[in-house]
């Protein structure tokens, strides 16, 4: 039988996923980057003695990632390693209230006993339903394609239908909170984690709870050689078993013939191709690449997920206290993701986060000095005067830590680099720089989200963070795993 080839268009972390699978199935894979490096979002870069991670900041779920390394039949010990972290990260309220969330759930719920006016019985009881409500969906909604018939006819998904009423899908996120926990503080802790899917507490359905059982199940870990290490692995591991890669290659055009993806026209050459794989972004894929084809304009016109106003900062200084991954929470939650999702004017007392992972990868920052990778959530990118906000949230930010940390640290700053929802759409192609693709706003969200497939179009997906399951390395991984089933079976 002929070797079909395939294109994936995007060097991100699914687009990587994707080329490792389908090349240990066999296929001939190439893959088309307009970038000068593979990664997308997820890369870095190094000035003046300093390495900062450029984007996904929190590592979870690595067997997602050793499975890759299982697939290509490759050790993963060759390519990269990583360790767990005894605190996942550390908290700052304007109270003054700081609390250390542990990995071990045991001591965490101790902790927060300690802290917080909650009983460990009660936090316990919270995690466990947050494990089982992941145990009950992860099944229908994250490993599989939710646009195929034979996904609706599992035991899992009939288990899920019957438990539906545990699911709390008819309440937000901070209301189910809010009835489990009295203290503010936990609330909000708890709340945060609809950041993970650039949601808002206030509007995701309450089955968002689960998230946090990722987090506190399956731990964070930082990479040997920081974030960055993951994606260039599964680059080293795509090359190693023969996967060709087009870097700094504009694809132009997605070919189709007779209602079929006959392959690409990049850089004004075309090249053809048995099936065509889109890691791009799905609102540019359709803009851009698929012009004279019907777009899903439901779908491509649904409200972004939140995007990212990051600072990375060499600081002159080495601060105890803050261990790579850091939050420093907002007075008012409430009134910054009205700001986030609402596009109201700059919110002033920002939730911020700060990582440092000099810490765990020591040349990453000159001796007695740190890099932060410090970031606050903000609307994604419709026209905004981002000079004026930038300006202002830096102010907002360096006023805010400082005196969280009693020292002034706008004197510690000696190196800056800004990266904005402008900049992220115009480096990454993400559509408005939103992080996650679509928001999660919506108890329907799951089921709004682009298919894998193109019905109309024979042999070509799509994979990535805009389409099913959704954004965030786990996810993005899944999504890879998701397409070369797809196609695996298709071809059988």
């Amino acid at each position: 039988m002929k070797q079909q080839k395939v294109i994936v268009i995007g060097a991100g972390i699914s687009g990587l996923a994707t080329s490792i699978r389908l090349r240990s199935q066999g296929y001939d894979v190439s893959v088309f980057e307009a970038n000068s490096y593979p990664g997308g979002k997820l890369t870095a870069f190094s000035a003046e003695g300093y390495r900062f991670d450029m984007g996904p900041s929190l590592f979870t779920m690595p067997q997602f990632v050793e499975e890759l390394f299982k697939v290509a039949d490759k050790p993963i010990s060759d390519y990269f390693e990583y360790k767990k972290k005894e605190v996942v990260c550390n908290y700052f309220y304007e109270d003054g209230t700081t609390f250390s969330a542990l990995a071990d759930e045991e001591k965490f719920a101790e902790q927060a006993a300690k802290t917080f006016e909650v009983d460990e019985a009660t936090v316990l009881n919270y995690l466990h339903r947050s494990k089982s409500k992941y145990d009950l969906t992860a099944s229908l909604f994250l490993e599989k394609s939710l646009h195929k018939t034979s996904t609706y006819l599992s035991k899992d998904t009939l288990k899920a239908i019957f438990n539906i009423n545990s699911l709390d899908l008819n309440t937000t996120l901070s209301n189910y909170n809010a009835k489990v926990f009295k203290d503010e503080r936990l609330q909000q802790f708890y709340n945060r984690f609809a950041t993970y899917n650039g949601s808002s507490p206030y509007q995701t359905p309450g089955i968002m709870s689960m998230i946090p059982h990722l987090e506190q199940y399956f731990g964070t870990y930082i990479p040997k050689g920081g974030m960055h290490q993951i994606s260039m692995s599964l680059y080293t591991l795509a090359q190693d078993i023969g996967v060709k890669f087009h870097l700094n290659t504009n694809v132009d055009e997605i070919l189709v013939e007779k209602s079929k993806a006959a392959g690409i026209i990049a850089n004004g050459k075309h090249i053809y191709a048995d099936i065509v794989v889109s890691n791009s972004d799905v609102v540019p894929t359709y803009r851009r690449l698929l012009k004279g084809h019907k777009a899903p304009e439901r779908i491509l016109k649904q409200p972004r997920s939140s995007s990212a106003l990051i600072f990375y900062w060499g600081i002159t200084r080495e601060f105890p206290e803050l261990d790579l991954h850091n939050i420093f929470f907002s007075k008012d939650y409430e009134t910054e993701f009205d700001y986030i999702f609402n596009k109201k004017e700059v919110h002033h007392d920002p939730t911020v986060y700060i990582n440092i992972t000099s810490k765990d990868v020591p040349k990453d920052a000159p001796d007695g000095c740190e890099n932060w990778f410090t970031m606050i959530n903000v609307p994604s990118n419709t026209g905004q005067d981002w000079g004026s906000i930038i300006k202002a949230a830096r102010q907002n930010i360096i006023t805010k830590v400082s005196r969280l940390l009693n020292e002034d640290i706008s004197k510690l700053i000696t190196y800056e680099a800004v990266l904005d929802p402008k900049s992220i759409e115009s480096k990454t192609q993400s559509y408005q720089g939103a992080l996650y693709g679509a928001s999660s706003n919506n108890k329907y969200a799951a089921f709004l989200r682009h298919p894998n497939f193109k019905q109309s179009i024979k042999n070509l997906y799509f994979c990535g963070g805009s389409v099913h399951p959704g954004g965030g390395i786990p996810l993005c991984l899944l999504s890879g795993k998701i397409v070369s089933e797809l196609i695996q079976k298709a071809n059988q």
